[in-house]
């Protein structure tokens, strides 16, 4: 069994409360869920109005699917139209079992 674990850290350029960027945040991990099988939330910087760190995890029995359907979701964060820019992410592949 192989774990994927992924942090995404967005930059919200445009956006001036916590009700914005709690709209950008569901909107993200809405579409996200329903497009691929991962679980995503927000993780870090609940209080900071311009930024939005999401973890986002997926279970493989192949490290390089886990790695591959990871890759896609930071490329569908990164392509889509939610007004953010993208800082920085991580992928990290766990082997388990």
């Amino acid at each position: 069994m192989n774990v994927g674990a992924c942090m995404v850290k967005l930059r919200l350029p445009g956006n001036d409360s916590l009700k914005g960027k709690r709209q950008v945040s569901k909107s993200i991990i809405e579409r996200v869920k329903n497009r691929y099988n991962v679980s995503i939330a927000e993780v870090a910087d609940q209080e900071l109005w311009q930024l939005l760190t999401l973890g986002i995890t997926c279970v493989s029995t192949s490290a390089p699917h886990a790695n591959e359907v990871l890759s896609k979701v930071v490329d569908f964060i990164q392509q889509s139209k939610f007004d953010v820019e993208m800082l920085d992410y991580e992928i990290e592949i766990i082997h388990a079992l």
